[in-house]
């Protein structure tokens, strides 16, 4: 099996306490409120805590396709949150699994720095490719500042 890691960060302007909210105890039923593309996500075994797994299913261009996503860690203090996807239709056939481990800091004025690590799993030697490594990060990218929009434009939130 190949193992190839990439590192992102991104700066917003929210607090790290709205952002992980948001991102992490909450994604479940407010992401497929502004992400058209997310038709749902549902707990398929577990109780939200680490081990738990969540079916993310996702319709674009009229074709449906699923992940499986399976809760790791989460460090409420520190705002950590680690899952990996481990299955679906979704997944690109040549991955056993992609590991994410992200965590959110203080930034810059009040705001937060968003760092987040990514394993891909290949089976095999089989080589990861520029694109789909530049898609993952892309759609990342999307969700991240999907997510912050949506604290940035409700401050009640």
């Amino acid at each position: 099996m190949g193992v190839f890691t990439f590192e992102d960060e991104h700066i917003s302007p929210a607090t790290p306490a709205k952002l992980f909210k948001a991102l992490v105890k909450d994604s479940d039923s407010i992401i497929p409120k502004f992400i058209e593309a997310i038709h749902s996500i549902e707990i398929v075994e577990g109780n939200g805590g680490p081990g738990t797994i969540k079916k993310i299913t996702v319709v674009e261009g009229g074709k449906t396709s699923y992940v499986l996503h399976k809760v790791e860690a989460i460090d409420e203090t520190h705002f950590g949150y680690n899952y990996s996807i481990i299955g679906g239709t979704g997944l690109e056939e040549i991955l056993e699994k992609v590991e994410f481990e992200t965590k959110i800091l203080a930034g810059p004025n009040g705001g937060s720095l968003a760092k987040a690590s990514v394993k891909y799993h290949t089976k095999g030697d089989a080589p990861l490719s520029d694109e789909l490594r530049e898609s993952t990060k892309a759609k990342g990218t999307g969700l991240f500042k999907a997510v912050e929009g949506y604290v940035l434009a409700n401050p009640d939130y």
